[in-house]
């Protein structure tokens, strides 16, 4: 079989099992969210807290609950990380260094999971076990809360509540990301994924020499770090190495695992909100830029230039040949288009134009499908753009859902597109602007601009992946970045709350003539436009003088 045919059959498998689960899942995630019960184990958690979970909070106070949680977790990874050396299982390993630690708490607890250290030889079991898995699945957990919280607010009518934040995460890790993370985990163990909590073993290669082969609890971490779109990797390598991708299908699974959540979502806010059509508009719009965008970045690798890759079929540098050009584009354009930021190639390695492709999908938001819970909330606020820009088409007060879109609404949504550019753009300037951003450039050049774009573009937008050729693990942008991670999180977060608060207050606007109908063809157009315009074109020239000049040198 042909690498162009394989590739296709990998995509519609994958299509196929997607469209599968989107209903049961997206169905399943509704009831939980909506269920007046609360679990035994969860009414336990909220004792600990000490919460009570039939009171539901204004979103001063749910954006607050989130902020302290949140807050709490960078305070604990980073003590954990930083009394690695007294743990058990630390196998070795010293404690990390502090810039180093601040860095990880802000980007695991932020799920983005940028990682400027290379984990088998910086982490011990405890530390991977009971720091970074776990706030993959609270990380997780909060994005999902922010976007039920949202969704609440175009559901509900004349009320200041949106739920209880406490109640909102409990049940994400409980209900949704423990179980499917369980059942995960068992099939990439059968598939081959490492398991266990071995420091190690040395290995005598067919050469005859001496190789240190790493052990730890892999196939666990694994699956939430994609069922979470979190992303990181055990080893450094990522999901190249074979112990953490042993094969093309288990390969394939991690994508589908990547995007299981984020295309099931839109089913959920149709459900919550009444209108199963509006979740079908929403994952059409995902669904139409995440073909685009695979196609391109295929085409992209396949369609080398250059006499070298012309002769090698493809630009196969950095690429792990077990998985082949197609496979390779798919993971790296899931991984982009979702918050995820896993690999099972080289960013930094492909062409210019798949580099700047992978760019590209985080910059439009990772909104198709996004991460888990984010991808959700940023598709709504540009929904709410969208249908803003067709009322001042036709001289109409804009409605989305019944719920009048005025000043402060349309306030929040504008800030909420313009702070992750801001932070992106702001970041790199600086970094080129000092030496001590360019020092770690080990390219110079546009394909140096590229990486440090990358690194930002990455941190501001939650991914974690990164364009190798950029040394991050130093002082500056250890801090930097880290920075970057927390605005680009916390930022939307604080607007998309305020801004379902405003809609919750709102009465139900009943449909006219002159109603703008979201749930059609022509919507998913205007949404797919705004997307590509209003999000797109704000990094066109930076993009210009990165990998747009590298690709038509």
């Amino acid at each position: 079989m042909s690498a162009g045919a394989a590739g296709w059959l990998q995509a519609g498998l994958l299509v196929v099992a997607l469209v599968a689960v989107h209903r049961p899942l997206g169905d399943w995630m509704a009831r939980v969210f909506t269920s007046p019960r609360h679990g035994r184990v969860e009414k336990l958690v909220y004792r600990a807290v000490g919460v009570d979970a039939d009171a539901e909070q204004r979103w001063p106070t749910y954006l607050r609950s989130v902020l302290a949680f949140s807050l709490v977790s960078v305070l604990f990874l980073y003590l954990l990380q930083r009394l690695q050396s007294l743990l058990p299982w630390s196998n070795g390993m010293p404690a990390v260094e502090s810039g180093s630690a601040w860095n990880t708490a802000v980007s695991f607890v932020t799920n983005t999971n940028w990682q400027g250290y290379a984990g088998e030889s910086t982490m011990g079991h405890l530390v991977q076990m009971a720091g970074l898995a776990v706030q993959n699945f609270l990380s997780a957990a909060v994005g999902l809360a922010v976007a039920v919280a949202l969704v609440r607010g175009f559901a509900r009518t004349r009320t200041d509540r949106l739920g209880n934040a406490w109640v909102d995460i409990t049940r994400a890790v409980t209900r949704v990301l423990l179980p499917l993370s369980v059942l995960a985990a068992v099939v990439l163990v059968l598939g081959g994924v490492v398991q266990n909590l071995s420091a190690g073993t040395d290995a005598t290669t067919l050469g005859g020499a001496s190789q240190f082969l790493p052990g730890g609890p892999v196939a666990s971490q694994e699956a939430i770090k994609q069922l979470g779109t979190n992303g990181g990797g055990f080893y450094n390598a990522n999901s190249a190495h074979p112990f953490e991708g042993p094969s093309a299908w288990i390969s394939l699974f991690q994508v589908f695992l990547m995007l299981v959540i984020p295309f099931s979502l839109p089913r959920t806010f149709g459900r919550m909100v009444g209108d199963k059509r509006q979740g079908l508009a929403i994952v059409g719009v995902m669904a139409t830029l995440a073909t685009a965008s695979l196609a391109l970045n295929s085409w992209a690798q396949a369609r080398a230039g250059g006499a070298a890759l012309q002769l090698a079929g493809a630009a196969t540098e950095g690429q792990e040949v077990r998985f082949g050009g197609p496979l390779s584009a798919l993971f790296g354009t899931a991984t982009t288009l979702t918050s995820t930021g896993a690999t099972n190639s080289l960013h930094d390695s492909y062409t210019p134009t798949g580099g700047l492709l992978t760019m590209a999908n985080m910059m439009l938001g990772e909104v198709a499908p996004g991460g888990v819970g984010s991808g959700l909330y940023g598709m709504l606020v540009l929904a709410v753009i969208a249908v803003f820009v067709a009322g001042l088409m036709v001289g109409r007060t804009p409605e989305y859902l019944g719920k009048k879109l005025g000043g402060r609404e349309m306030t929040m949504a504008s800030l909420y597109v313009l702070t992750t550019p801001a932070i992106v753009l702001i970041g790199t300037a600086v970094a080129m602007a000092t030496a001590a951003g360019r020092g770690s450039m080990l390219n110079t050049g546009s394909h140096g601009l590229s990486e440090v774009l990358y690194a930002f573009t990455s941190a501001g937008n939650n991914n974690g992946s990164a364009f190798a050729g950029l040394s991050a693990n130093t002082p500056f942008y250890n801090t930097a970045l880290g920075l970057a991670m927390a605005f680009g999180r916390f930022v939307p977060i604080v607007l998309v709350l305020a801004l379902a608060g405003r809609l919750a207050q709102q009465g139900r606007t009943p449909a006219t003539a002159g109603t703008l109908p979201t749930h059609q063809v022509l919507f998913v157009g205007l949404l797919t436009a705004v997307v590509l315009v209003v999000v797109g074109l704000t990094y066109f020239p930076a993009l210009s003088l990165g990998p747009l000049a590298e690709a038509l040198s």
